[in-house]
């Protein structure tokens, strides 16, 4: 058990609301007696809903949940006490309106949505509920990115060297880049998340990155103020939870590791970190709580540094999240904090009257996304048709039947371990992955086990770049037992799997019992299997055509294809030349066209890109696989599903300018194109 340094833990005995500028809830500045809610509407959706209302029930509070249309089966809404519809989680007038007719004392945001909005804050306010959060204060300053940053600089907390683009055209941009250095990452000034986030290498990457980072942030913040920093070289990402009264306590709770990220998303995260130590502890503590302190903070929030791998003893702040993290449960694991708990005591008016911190162990979490790993861990939807948590802490946002669309984030779990040390928590979080069942979509499942397995991530070897430079893995390949286990069903169905009489006749013959029944199975990787069916210990759903199994602590899904089809594709695949490229270009996820980057009919180099897609706040960009003349199958803002073919890319004869000698802006398709 580990005592966090007591300088981390910033008790003053001044009265808060004696600083300039701060704010508080009127009925803390009321110094009214102090009693906690009876009904509390949480502004958000699945696993942190959810969450919530477990807090909410033990502490016997009435839970109101909102819901959309596509969310109107959801699970979170049979969790609640009591559920209101809102045409959207955005929609702050809505929200507002559902807690006064439901009768909620208070809101409590969750993170993302409405959580850092202060407009929404104030509008709780005027309506008499109780935000339960930071005050307008320090949601406006640490909502913005280039506010928080001068503002932290100003109270001696270190920041990453770079500088705010707001009022400058991009020439201007480029000129102070140039005097910055590269490599830079662009940033949206608001919202976070890591949503909109990109990285120019040199002075060509600019004008695409400022484009890309635009966009995403006015479509997911509605603002596309950027900001632009120096990228460190393997850093290691630290955060620091905080939690605070307004009664002169401003505590640190230790920090988290939260350098496992692929595209500025957080995938694994773990408290406390392996390489900071007592020293390096205090001095993160006091930075967060001096960041905190100097916007007069509320409840829990979080302070996020950047530390070079070389130099541990040197955080710089980058961030404030005004809210709950995703990642808060490793946190409240290892210190037998109910962050949420704490939240509504301090909104409420309470004092924070806490034990000394104390860490205990170590604990470890990891986010189940809905996505394909090996199509370059793009979103993935679908209806679930089992789940089932393994024998650990499980917050989940889905249950069986539950519909994942396109419309929210793929995040649909958290997996959460603890151990007396961090092998023990690794080791423990790896049993309860290989246990968890998700069927009927794909998950990133199967590759987080293979992370925790890799060295550097055993050694705690890590650095925020790590996941990238990993690639995209291949689809996994089903076990026998997973294979065996899908024919037995099949069999069972009495489904024919051969293009014969005798095979759909059964096992008798003249003569005596067939031999055992083969079944032909396609994984996602398109290898065809002929599998003999096996009574296996696995959990199979689906049917006829197409099944999910999981088996050996993975999950897979398996296609029904005949014996002719089956020697067709292995036919086709001996003839096919190794090196050709398909000329129809497909949407590796389901979405929205975003944009379209060339005419159609354009001649295109190798590389060049096409269109962008998309879907659960993921962008995804189709490019050429090789030279030729594009045809686009798709426009701009059109909806479009997983395979569906949105180019095709014909290749150019050797020599020429022309498609297969045919001018490239004839609309007229060719023989060889109509008919290969």
């Amino acid at each position: 058990m580990v005592e966090v340094a007591p300088t981390v833990a910033s008790r003053s005995t001044a009265d808060p609301r004696s600083r300039a500028g701060a704010s508080f809830p009127a009925d803390v500045a009321t110094a009214r007696e102090p009693r906690l809610f009876s009904n509390v509407l949480v502004a958000n959706r699945g696993e942190i809903a959810r969450r919530v209302f477990r807090t909410l029930r033990r502490l016997g509070i009435r839970s109101i949940a909102v819901f959309t249309d596509a969310d109107a089966d959801a699970p979170h809404v049979r969790d609640a006490d009591h559920a209101v519809r809102v045409p959207s989680y955005l929609d702050v007038d809505a929200v507002v309106a559902s807690a006064v007719t439901s009768g909620a004392d208070a809101v409590h945001p969750g993170y993302g949505f409405l959580s850092e909005n202060a407009g929404f804050a104030r509008a709780c306010a005027a309506a008499g509920v109780v935000f339960v959060g930071p005050g307008v204060e320090a949601l406006e300053v640490m909502g913005d990115k280039i506010r928080a940053k001068e503002h932290v600089a100003a109270h001696r907390v270190p920041t990453v060297p770079g500088f705010s683009a707001v009022g400058l055209g991009d020439d201007e941009i480029a000129a102070k880049a140039e005097r910055a250095g590269y490599p830079l990452l662009v940033k949206p000034s608001a919202g976070g998340g890591g949503k909109g986030m990109t990285v120019a290498t040199g002075p060509g990457d600019l004008a695409d990155a400022l484009a890309t980072a635009r966009r995403v942030a006015a479509a997911a913040f509605g603002d596309d103020t950027l900001l632009l920093e120096r990228l460190l070289q393997r850093p290691r990402h630290i955060e620091v939870q905080v939690l605070a009264d307004a009664h002169g306590t401003t505590l640190s709770l230790g920090e988290r590791e939260c350098t496992l990220q692929r595209r500025h998303q957080k995938v694994i995260e773990e408290a406390p970190s392996p390489v900071v130590d007592a020293e390096t502890r205090a001095r993160l503590g006091e930075a967060a709580v001096a960041a905190a302190r100097s916007v007069g903070y509320l409840g829990a929030g979080t302070v996020e540094f950047l530390v070079a791998g070389d130099r541990l003893d040197e955080p710089f702040f980058i961030e404030m999240n005004t809210r709950l993290q995703v990642e808060h449960p490793v946190t409240e694991m290892i210190t037998g904090i109910d962050l949420v708990e704490q939240q509504l005591r301090v909104a409420a008016g309470f004092p924070l009257e806490l034990p000394e911190i104390r860490l205990d162990g170590h604990a470890i979490e990891a986010r189940v996304y809905a996505e394909t790993p090996s199509r370059g861990y793009l979103p993935a939807t679908g209806t679930v048709s089992l789940w089932h948590p393994g024998s650990a802490r499980v917050d989940s946002a889905v249950e069986t039947g539950s519909v994942i669309g396109s419309q929210y984030d793929p995040m649909i779990a958290k997996v959460i371990a603890h151990g007396p040390d961090r092998e023990t928590a690794i080791a423990r979080l790896d049993a309860a992955l290989a246990e968890t069942v998700v069927l009927g979509v794909d998950t990133n499942i199967a590759d987080l086990r293979a992370l925790l397995a890799e060295p550097a991530v055993r050694a705690g070897d890590l650095d925020t770049g790590l996941l990238d430079r990993r690639g995209t893995p291949p689809a996994v390949e089903p076990t026998p037992d997973a294979l065996g286990a899908v024919a037995q069903r099949v069999v069972a169905s009495d489904v024919p799997t051969h293009d014969s009489v005798w095979g759909r006749v059964g096992a008798w013959r003249a003569g005596g019992a067939a031999p055992p029944r083969t079944v032909w199975l396609e994984d996602d990787a398109g290898q065809v299997h002929a599998v003999a069916p096996a009574a296996v210990d696995a959990r199979v759903t689906g049917g006829p055509q197409q099944y999910w199994v999981h088996a050996d602590g993975g999950a897979h899904r398996l296609r029904v294809v005949s014996r002719r089809d089956a020697a067709a594709r292995r036919r086709a695949t001996a003839g096919r030349d190794p090196g050709a490229i398909d000329p129809d270009l497909v949407s590796l996820l389901p979405g929205t066209v975003v944009a379209v980057h060339v005419t159609d009919g354009a001649p295109v180099e190798a590389g060049a890109r096409l269109v962008t897609i998309e879907a659960m706040k993921m962008e995804h960009t189709v490019t050429a696989p090789h030279a030729g003349a594009v045809r686009l199958r798709t426009a701009a803002g059109a909806q479009v599903t997983r395979d569906e073919v949105v180019a095709t890319v014909t290749p150019m004869v050797p020599g020429s300018h022309d498609l297969a000698g045919i001018p490239a802006s004839d609309p007229t398709p060719s023989p060889e194109e109509t008919h290969p």
